[in-house]
């Protein structure tokens, strides 16, 4: 292996991909709770899937709506749609039961008590209320496919460094 890292330079981490159900559920779940928004959809009709692209508003780069843009791109959420899995009676491994893997995604906000609130009163399922648990200045709410995520104010993590809470 080699020491030098400049090659990683103009590494970005690109997406991460969940695996969805039922595309306009999800799509409304995280355009209407978290903000975020569309910026490319891609069908593959021989395959019978698709890709959803979603970028949180608080990301200012815009898309010129090429590929090389989108997978150019940091912080993109995938959602992928495999056709016909809306009718099946199947519930989506959001890694968090056994066998355990993938555990969430994060979103930081920049006041929790008001996101919580704001979610709570669009009946978002909560994982994790805020003030619950070892770590009570996080919470995590569910997606309609039951992915955890997240919720953090970046202004109260730098208490929890330290105490062991993790």
């Amino acid at each position: 292996m080699t020491d030098d890292l400049s090659a990683t330079d103009q590494y970005i981490l690109s997406h991460t991909m969940l695996r969805i159900k039922d595309p306009a559920r999800s799509l409304e779940f995280y355009e209407q709770v978290l903000g975020f928004r569309l910026i490319t959809r891609l069908d593959f009709e021989e395959a019978r899937f698709s890709l959803y692209f979603l970028q949180p508003r608080g990301h200012s780069d815009s898309a010129d709506g090429t590929l090389a843009q989108t997978f150019s791109r940091m912080g993109l959420l995938e959602l992928t749609h495999n056709w016909g899995t809306e009718g099946d009676d199947t519930t989506m491994h959001s890694g968090n039961s056994d066998p355990k893997g993938f555990g969430h995604i994060c979103v930081a906000v920049p006041d929790i008590t008001a996101a919580c609130a704001r979610f709570e009163a669009m009946g978002v399922r909560f994982q994790k209320r805020l003030g619950e648990g070892g770590m009570k200045e996080i919470a995590f709410i569910l997606d309609p496919d039951g992915y955890w995520i997240e919720i953090v104010q970046p202004s109260l993590m730098e208490g929890l460094v330290g105490q062991n809470k993790v």
